[in-house]
């Protein structure tokens, strides 16, 4: 992750969070009251988000030394302690809620993209992400799916071509399409298409274009699909799929397989946060 994006991004969560200040925290601890602690993972995952903490402190300003025995992409299971803390109780805890939400959604989504790479079982079929992320969230959700051995797909509407069917209608078929955008898009942005049916996929290979999506498409009408694509073409299989059901994607030929429900319905790794040894020091 851009370290400039990532503290831009969480310097107005901890601004939403804390506002005017933590009351609960500055009223009951000074400034220099110190203490540990420790980030404990209560289920078995993926983890992602480990530099959160760190930078977290660091925008807060405060004195807290953080340590990771951890790293993003690391398998753990339940119990095992992966970070330790030392210093400011204040930075700790003001800190908290914003870092354990995104190490929780972030190893989530890592945990879940694994599976779906362990489900799938093919290795010459990439598992990607789609742009059905959490506004604001984007940028960590798309690396929570790469420490789970995913791949990013466009982050956004800026840095790929992709037609779907209310392009394709108003432009009057694919190759229109293609043709109006080929003809002001720069050579390194690549077009994909998406098709459903095989004249589309036909058209689709006659416009040239960089990658096809077979949209809703069976494992079966995929193998169909594929044996007509020119090895020059990338294909992607997206619509529909699941846990239960991207087994059968197996051996359909295909370079790219998008899941949605990789990042729009992930569910949180538990991880907890612990404080502990906290007393008043000398410190001016």
């Amino acid at each position: 992750m851009n370290t400039l994006q990532v503290k831009k991004a969480l310097e107005s969560f901890l601004l939403e969070d804390i506002g005017q200040g933590d009351l609960s925290t500055d009223l009951v601890f000074s400034q220099n009251t110190r203490g540990t602690g420790q980030f404990l993972v209560k289920e078995t995952g993926i983890l992602s988000g480990m530099d959160i903490p760190n930078l977290v402190y660091e925008l807060l300003g405060e004195e807290v030394s953080y340590t990771a025995l951890k790293q993003d992409g690391d398998y753990v299971e339940k119990g095992t302690v992966i970070a330790t803390v030392s210093g400011s109780v204040r930075g700790m805890l003001t800190g908290e809620r914003v870092i354990l939400n995104l190490m929780q959604r972030m190893s989530g989504i890592a945990t879940l993209t694994n599976q779906a790479v362990r489900q799938l079982n093919d290795s010459s079929i990439r598992i990607c992400d789609t742009r059905k992320t959490a506004p604001g969230l984007r940028l960590f959700d798309k690396y929570a799916v790469t420490c789970g051995g995913g791949y990013n797909h466009r982050i956004g509407l800026y840095d790929g071509v992709m037609l779907k069917d209310n392009h394709i209608a108003y432009a009057g078929g694919i190759l229109p399409a293609v043709k109006r955008v080929r003809s002001q898009l720069g050579h390194m942005v690549k077009i994909e298409v998406e098709i459903e049916t095989k004249e589309e996929l036909l058209e689709a290979i006659q416009a040239e274009c960089d990658v096809i999506m077979f949209d809703n498409r069976s494992p079966r009408e995929v193998k169909e699909f594929q044996k007509l694509v020119p090895s020059s073409i990338l294909t992607e299989i997206s619509g529909g799929i699941t846990l239960e059901t991207i087994s059968t994607y197996q051996g359909t030929g295909a370079n790219y397989l998008s899941l949605g429900f990789l990042t729009h319905s992930v569910k949180a790794l538990d991880i907890s946060f612990n404080s502990n040894d906290i007393k008043e020091s000398n410190h001016e």
